[in-house]
């Protein structure tokens, strides 16, 4: 069955390396490009200048999903899961605004179910989230080695103390949550 029209999904939560990995395991999820997001600027911003803290940019992901097997909410609950919203400017070991929280919406439909999302998570959390529920902003993929990163480099000291715990945290919560064989 061809697929009549896919969806988009930009999200950040912490570094973007952690974000690809996750949702590339998701059934329905057709593509994950890492980027930068946050800002309108001239020109294309590079990983060296969002790593300043001064473009204003966030590390995101922006994912290409076939609505009919992961819905937004679903992809949304997935992504509130794989990170701290309550922290704000950090990710573990990481500090600065590029690591925020932060849901791109695409409409005014992602716009309202981003809203109910946080508000029906957020008695789960002692701390407030901070995760930030913003209008789209120009995308900028970040560079090719950025691109696949988990993939590439699973055998990474990086890859195999956050992002692998990560992954399995999700499968616990999630374990139906893709056919790929790392969930």
């Amino acid at each position: 069955m061809p697929i009549e029209k896919l969806a988009t999904l930009t999200v950040g939560g912490g570094c973007f390396w952690c974000l690809e990995a996750i949702f590339q395991q998701i059934d329905g999820v057709e593509k994950v490009v890492a980027g930068y997001c946050g800002v309108t600027c001239p020109g294309h911003p590079t990983y060296r200048e969002v790593c300043s803290g001064k473009t204003g940019h966030a590390e995101v992901v922006q994912v290409t999903y076939d609505p009919r097997g992961a819905t937004y909410a679903d992809l949304l609950k997935i992504f509130m899961s794989s990170h701290n919203p309550t922290l704000t400017n950090v990710e573990r070991f990481s500090y600065g605004s590029q690591y925020r929280s932060v849901i791109f919406y695409h409409d005014e439909q992602e716009k309202v179910m981003g809203e109910t999302i946080l508000r029906t998570l957020q008695p789960h959390f002692k701390e407030t989230i901070g995760t930030e529920l913003r209008p789209i902003e120009p995308f900028y993929a970040a560079e090719e080695y950025h691109q696949n990163y988990y993939d590439k480099n699973r055998k990474a000291p990086f890859c195999e103390a956050i992002i692998d715990p990560k992954l399995s945290k999700l499968r616990k919560i999630y374990p139906k949550l893709g056919s790929n064989p790392i969930f």
